[in-house]
């Protein structure tokens, strides 16, 4: 929508946030009419934000004349606690974890306005040469039900959050992909009870993921760490207990030692 009553009715912030949500990871460039275009805003108006935005940091111009997000708007990010807190506290523990894997490791978080929006956004990612290629970045989002930290964060969700979640239509990345309520329901039940949740080729074909809920940590969203590697070379039976203590070892170090040896069962009943 170009115009109309929405613009006469939203405040300057509002129109900001509509210009800057105009980028995504596959185009992170973009002209004055793009941005127009994609945020619905008038062009003229369009215009005179990404100006007034330039001159703040929050966007930036490009050598072809367009724009891009601005280091003060990745400076500002940088300071939340999911960088300054969770980020760094966990990087080395996520690096010990990749040297004894050599896969890709994945930190995430549960975020959304509820249930029915929520989504896994990841918050830091190890990887090397021999690391098989992901769809997952940091400050990316993709789906709960067929990821494995996703899963694991599921598994840490009770009934009346879960209700929730399955009033939504899950969507199947892949063939692989389990969107049936009661067979997803068990799957995280199983999750509980040995501490990790799997997924197998269900983003990705030829994918194989396991993952751990980090115990709560006061102050920071439910949060979880986990394993992406080819199915033909990733020992679960191994790989498991590596990520369990992983996210031991990060909630330790984030939020203390009793926090993480928090008992399973107070994780898993958990329905914040």
């Amino acid at each position: 929508m170009a115009g109309g009553a929405r613009d006469e009715g939203e405040g300057v912030l509002q129109r900001a946030l509509r210009l800057l949500g105009a980028f995504n990871e596959d185009e992170i460039e973009l002209s004055a009419a793009q941005l127009a275009r994609r945020s619905g805003l008038p062009r003229s108006t369009a215009h005179r934000l990404a100006g007034e935005l330039e001159a703040i940091g929050f966007l930036s111009r490009t050598d072809s004349g367009g724009y891009a997000v601005g280091t003060r708007l990745w400076e500002l990010g940088e300071l939340s606690p999911l960088s300054v807190r969770l980020r760094e506290g966990a990087l080395p523990f996520l690096e010990r974890l990749y040297e004894a894997s050599g896969e890709n490791v994945h930190l995430a978080v549960l975020d959304g306005a509820g249930p029915a929006t929520a989504e896994a956004l990841y918050v830091a990612r190890v990887a090397g040469e021999s690391s098989i290629p992901t769809l997952s970045r940091m400050g990316g989002r993709l789906p709960l039900h067929t990821t494995g930290v996703g899963k694991a964060l599921l598994a840490t969700r009770d009934d009346v959050w879960l209700d929730g979640f399955f009033s939504r239509a899950l969507e199947r990345e892949t063939v692989f992909s389990v969107t049936d309520e009661r067979r997803l329901r068990a799957e995280l039940a199983e999750a509980r009870e040995r501490g990790y949740a799997t997924t197998r080729q269900e983003m990705t074909l030829g994918n194989i993921s396991i993952a751990a809920a980090l115990p709560g940590i006061p102050g920071l969203p439910q949060a979880a760490v986990g394993i992406v590697g080819h199915i033909a070379r990733s020992d679960e039976r191994r790989l498991g207990p590596l990520v369990m203590r992983a996210a031991r070892d990060i909630a330790g170090a984030v939020g203390g030692p009793e926090i993480a040896v928090a008992p399973r069962s107070r994780r898993g009943a958990r329905g914040r």
